[in-house]
């Protein structure tokens, strides 16, 4: 029998709390021990929950037990969920969590001490929720250098974007509705500002690349800005709006953002709808593979979880290699890197949109959507975004909105 511990009892903590009770059988079976959970921490009390049996409230009391071999954190943020997991490993406990802030920032630095200590940091749960993505790409696609990965990986924002662009609602309607539903926080801030899913193209690029691609180096940009009118263009030309994260590899330098993208038609991220995520891996002998699947909610994370528990029960007494160096990626700035845009305009002067139109490299005017007037639209070529900031300033047009095209 394997004793474990579950580090909060919120959404997620619950749910691996649930899933460990009530497939006991099935999950003790598929790590080939039973699985015995012993502890539950957390501040508050739960009268009359199952949980009290097992609830304490004193870290020290489940790190100094020597019986606890796996201990499970969903409590969220940098402290003292780090504190604890250094604790645990140092004491050759595995740790295993669905805290993509943790992993992001000290990622490397557990996964180092997990290996000094023969123990396994594991976080499958920290990206994607319940898709798997962390262990396909440490274990069974390591064949393959990989020069991009692209995915919609926010559940909030993909179902704003999804509402605003099939039923025509507007940003701020559809925040609050996304609020009503669960799915948006009170402060939006980290899933509508692209922060959340900033910290996950973080890890996946760190993971591909082998060296701490850090989420404060990346180029960020929110879904504050999108209007109507830019679905309106969107289905002109075949195409979705979706806030991606992506890292893409040119001449050693890895180029990483989080903004919102055009998706054409026969991109596959084109069909992702709703509070969905998937995450698209190009590889260069694999080519183009997907991840599909529910990216948050209680059962989804949990399941990833507790998939990690089994893990690390299958691997006690070994350490599961996995390469991350804490030595800095080597990053390229977002603006050098060349992208087609929708650039829209006020429209005006022709003379000077004729000059713009040449200054991008002859790009032609889009025929305005139905309703849309007092604007122009041009698609450039591919080309940096420094390039197009100096078309705007030596044309003095003025920029309503751009959004680069995947």
């Amino acid at each position: 029998m394997i004793n474990v511990a579950v580090l909060g009892y919120g959404t997620v903590g619950s749910g691996v709390v649930k899933i460990l009770t009530e497939n006991h059988s099935h999950v003790s079976r598929r790590a080939g021990e039973e699985i015995n959970l012993k502890y539950v921490l957390d501040l508050r009390e739960f009268p009359g929950d199952p949980v009290e049996k097992v609830l304490v409230h004193d870290y020290d009391i489940i790190v100094n037990d020597p019986e606890i071999r796996v201990i499970a954190e969903a409590m969220g943020g940098l402290e003292p969920a780090y504190t604890f997991a250094k604790k645990a490993l140092e004491k050759g406990i595995s740790f295993c969590t669905s805290n993509k802030v943790l992993v992001e920032a000290k990622g490397a630095e557990l996964i180092e001490i997990a290996k000094e200590h023969n123990a396994n940091f594991f976080f499958e749960a920290s990206v994607g929720g319940g898709i798997p993505i962390i262990r396909p790409m440490i274990e069974c696609l390591t064949a393959d250098h990989f020069d991009e990965i692209s995915g919609i990986l926010n559940g909030t924002t993909n179902f704003m974007l999804t509402k605003m662009a099939e039923e025509g609602v507007e940003y701020d309607e559809v925040l609050a509705e996304a609020q009503e539903l669960g799915y948006a926080e009170r402060n939006p801030e980290a899933d509508v500002e692209g922060h959340d899913a900033g910290r996950k193209i973080a890890i996946l690029a760190s993971l591909a690349y082998e060296k701490q691609v850090s989420f404060e180096g990346l180029s960020m940009e929110g879904i504050m800005k999108i209007t109507n009118v830019d679905f309106e263009y969107a289905r002109s030309l075949e195409s979705v709006v979706r806030l991606l994260g992506s890292a893409r590899v040119k001449d050693g330098r890895v180029y990483a953002l989080v903004a919102p993208i055009l998706v054409p038609s026969n991109d596959p991220l084109y069909a992702v709808n709703g509070v969905y995520n998937a995450i698209k891996l190009h590889g260069d002998m694999l080519e183009n593979v997907m991840f599909y699947g529910q990216g948050a909610g209680k059962e989804a994370t949990a399941s990833a979880v507790v998939s990690d528990i089994q893990d690390c029960i299958r691997r006690l007494g070994s350490h599961r290699e996995i390469l991350w160096s804490k030595e800095p990626q080597q990053m390229g700035d977002i603006k050098e890197y060349p992208f087609r845009f929708l650039v829209r305009v006020e429209d005006g002067d022709a003379e000077k949109l004729a000059a713009f139109a040449n200054a991008l490299g002859g790009a032609g005017r889009l025929v305005a959507p139905r309703g849309v007037i007092g604007e122009a639209a041009f698609l450039t070529k591919a080309m940096t975004e420094n390039a197009l900031d100096e078309a705007v300033a030596a044309t003095g047009v003025n920029v309503i909105g751009r959004i680069r095209l995947s």
